[in-house]
């Protein structure tokens, strides 16, 4: 029955040789008559998902495709219980394999606009795409072929609250594989090939709550902990590094933790440094919803003025800022041909503002030290915005 799953996606697969199904020990005995093409990397693990039920066992793309599928039906589930409106749930499909569902909520009562979207990408690395994920990923593993197939899994989430005394908050979690084609049936993960976790999650408020701040960062620790006590710390450096905005030399926000390209180097004390790996994307995934719920209760309904949002609107220019020009996963999906770019700009906020050399936020101006002139009413501004230039330890 495999084997006719498999005739009818690719018409080039014959009865010619064994064919595993991994994570299942099935297997087709040898026939006699060559084989003419080989079946790909998303046709083998469409059949495997038809076919078998996602275990412990199953290969890792796909235990990390159910993984960050559960958590968006979470995720969105909570929050819509938060906002009371639905949120619009947009499938789609990729004709190289794979797809995602994107769920957007726009103009909620809560939520100005909140994104939580998956996507599963099936592909193709030619020669200089590999050439250079070897120079940037030392653990790369170099093949002598001209293309490698490439997996990629992730979930990624904005939220933008109404509230400009709540905060926004991004979340990703990604894996990353590629396979020989000579052999893509037989790619389970564990071989000699390339693969890797990235992700992270950050707060970026508007107004400073110190309690919102630490309570977060205390959070995130906590997950962080049971993995490895050297996480949070590394990985909180390197979230306050990569979210800085270097043409204003601040910070998008107070941070969180930011990781990418952990491999089997990773962690090189763990029998098993991949299953490792995905428990700790488990453990951050897990930790989302208790890191943030608590924050936007407390802060969706607090009264503001028309300057905080006008502030609130400046915060988000800048979040646009760093999105549009230094994020490398929004630069890298725009240049994927035929990518999806509604969904990737979906982090971008519905509305934000600049204004010309503002008093406090503007890059350049002069800071106000004399005290006579500084307003009282400005405090708050000011406050995150000395955050923003000095990023504190929270946890």
């Amino acid at each position: 029955m495999l084997l006719k799953d498999l005739e009818k996606a690719h018409p080039g697969v014959e009865s010619a040789r064994a064919i595993r199904v991994e994570g299942t020990g099935t297997s087709v005995a040898e026939a006699e008559a060559p084989v003419q093409s080989a079946a790909t990397l998303a046709e083998v693990d469409e059949v495997t998902r038809r076919r078998t039920k996602i275990t412990k066992n199953s290969p890792m793309r796909l235990r990390m495709e159910a993984l960050i599928q559960e958590h968006q039906n979470r995720i969105v589930f909570a929050l819509e219980q938060i906002d009371g409106k639905k949120f619009k749930r947009d499938a789609w499909n990729r004709p190289q394999g794979g797809g995602g569902i994107s769920c957007v909520l726009q103009d909620g009562n809560v939520f100005e606009k909140a994104g939580v979207n998956t996507s599963i990408v099936y592909g193709e690395l030619n020669r200089p795409a590999i050439e250079k994920m070897r120079a940037d990923h030392k653990s790369f593993v170099g093949a002598d072929v001209d293309k490698l197939n490439f997996f990629a899994a992730g979930i990624s989430l904005v939220l933008h609250p109404v509230n400009p005394m709540a905060p926004t908050v991004h979340l990703n979690y990604r894996y990353f594989e590629t396979s020989d084609p000579r052999d893509p049936v037989n790619a389970t993960g564990q071989a000699r090939q390339n693969w890797w976790f990235g992700g992270g999650t950050d707060l970026t408020p508007s107004y400073l709550f110190e309690e919102d701040a630490k309570h977060f960062h205390k959070t995130i620790k906590a997950a962080c902990d049971k993995h490895d006590k050297d996480y949070y710390p590394k990985f909180k450096k390197w979230c306050d590094l990569y979210f800085r905005i270097p043409h204003r030399d601040e910070g998008r926000g107070i941070g969180g933790i930011f990781f990418d390209d952990l491999d089997a180097q990773s962690a090189p004390a763990v029998k098993n440094p991949q299953e490792e790996l995905f428990q700790f994307c488990v453990s951050g995934l897990e930790s989302f919803l208790p890191s943030y719920l608590p924050i936007i209760k407390r802060r969706k309904d607090m009264p503001f003025t028309p300057e905080q949002k006008q502030w609130q609107q400046l915060r988000r220019g800048r979040y646009v800022e760093f999105n549009l020009v230094h994020d490398r996963g929004t630069s890298f999906g725009l240049r994927t041909p035929g990518a999806r770019v509604e969904s990737i700009l979906m982090s971008l906020p519905l509305t934000a503002r600049w204004e010309y050399m503002h008093p406090i936020s503007g890059t350049g101006v002069q800071p106000i030290t004399d005290e006579d002139e500084l307003d009282a009413t400005n405090q708050k501004e000011r406050e995150i915005m000395e955050v923003l230039k000095k990023p504190r330890e929270w946890a």
